[in-house]
């Protein structure tokens, strides 16, 4: 029976265990789980203990926002146990926590904040030379493109975060590595109910999501072939689409990377449902990219990838689509500077979305001076939660110390 179920046994309750409850219940598992597994070995193994963090304070200017300026902050603590039960065989675990905060104003008109503390991640793992499960709150992703990615099924990465920062899913992970460069995956979720990656609805939390994916090199590069199964619920939706509690989801990804004079890659996904769900039943995303460093002073590195992405009832129909450009440019001015920039243009819209990034590196600080020119109407797929205080122009400076 799962820990996460409402059964009363769990704990010695009364009445009806809550949401708060529940997810305490699940945070106390996984930290019992890591328990478990290191216990036996601290009595002939080697371990480390390492305690490191990461701190980052934020100030945004948006005219055109309601609230003009937003400040906030941000702290990471993570712990990592690690040990070695014999040559080549590890038991670890991370424990790491999202404290942040933060806080908009027009000035000395309204003000608002907000704040949270969750686990950012929390596993254990188990490792060999060839073989890795890891159990707990993980960050997932895999996949050839670099910066629209099709393949992004568990993550939310928005590439012009500096700090790449996502939340984890509830998960289990095994890999296996051939002495071929082939390697193989297996995964589980279970107690993700909020919407991942591009996702549109949610995930009926009563059943576990199931998935695989195998990667084989190839001349040149490699390629892999994905699949992943859940159940989603598309009740919570305000009527966009039919509601259904139990959506059978079937997704199917292959991607191919290639180093030849310049780096070349492909990734798509397809994702179809059971249910009629208008033109949402069927879901096409394709990428294609190149990359290639110009010796250019410094060194100058250009990404340019293409994305389709389409919604049809009927599969590879192609009449609802979406077509977005990027290119970036990444340019090391110094050993401490870089110059960075992202360009999106979306070719349904016809409307560019603009970012710029100036990164200068300390001894354990990072100083990052970023403008953006957006258009007001923000549709840049699957990016964070963040994104109506990047609509229209502003800048952005953010402090980050890792120790």
């Amino acid at each position: 029976m799962s820990i996460y179920s409402d059964q009363r046994w769990l704990v010695p309750l009364a009445f009806p265990i809550t949401p708060n409850e529940k997810y305490m219940l699940r945070v106390n598992y996984i930290i019992f789980v890591c328990f478990i597994l290191t216990f036996p070995a601290n009595c002939f193994a080697q371990d480390s203990l390492s305690l490191k963090g990461q701190v980052s304070t934020w100030m945004l200017y948006n005219g055109g926002n309601d609230l003009p300026v937003y400040m906030g902050g941000r702290y990471i603590p993570q712990l990592n146990y690690d040990f070695q039960l014999k040559k080549d065989n590890h038991i670890d675990f991370e424990a790491s926590f999202n404290i942040n905060g933060s806080a908009g104003f027009n000035p000395f008109d309204s003000l608002r904040s907000d704040g949270q503390l969750k686990p950012y991640r929390l596993w254990a793992r188990y490792s060999s030379r060839q073989f890795e499960v890891r159990l707990g709150l993980q960050k997932i992703n895999f996949g050839s493109a670099s910066l629209l990615r099709p393949l992004m099924w568990f993550d939310q990465v928005d590439p012009r975060d500096p700090l790449r920062l996502t939340d984890g899913v509830w998960s289990v992970l095994g890999r296996y590595y051939f002495l071929n460069n082939t390697n193989v995956w297996l995964w589980g979720l279970y107690g993700n109910k909020d919407p991942k990656g591009w996702e549109l609805s949610g995930t009926n939390r009563h059943f576990p999501e199931i998935g695989g994916r195998i990667q084989l090199p190839v001349p040149a590069g490699e390629a892999a072939l994905s699949y992943h199964y859940r159940i989603a619920d598309t009740r919570n939706l305000g009527g966009i689409v039919p509601q259904f509690s139990e959506v059978r989801e079937n997704r199917i990804g292959f991607d191919i990377k290639l180093d030849l004079v310049v780096g070349l890659w492909f990734e798509g996904t397809w994702v179809t449902k059971n249910k009629e769900l208008g033109m949402f039943t069927n879901q096409e995303i394709f990428n294609v990219g190149t990359d290639y460093t110009f010796s250019i002073g410094n060194g100058l590195y250009v990404i340019y990838e293409q994305l389709l992405a389409a919604n049809d009832e009927v599969a590879f129909n192609f009449q609802n689509t979406t077509s977005f450009s990027l290119l970036s440019l990444s340019y090391p001015v110094g050993l401490f500077d870089n110059i960075s920039g992202i360009v999106y243009y979306d070719w349904k819209n016809k409307s560019a979305y603009n970012f710029l990034n100036w990164q200068k590196q300390f001894k354990n600080i990072t100083l990052y001076f970023m403008g953006y020119w957006n258009p007001v109407n923000y549709n840049i797929p699957a990016q964070g939660s963040d994104q109506n205080l990047f609509a229209g122009k502003g800048i952005q400076i953010m402090l980050v110390l890792n120790h």
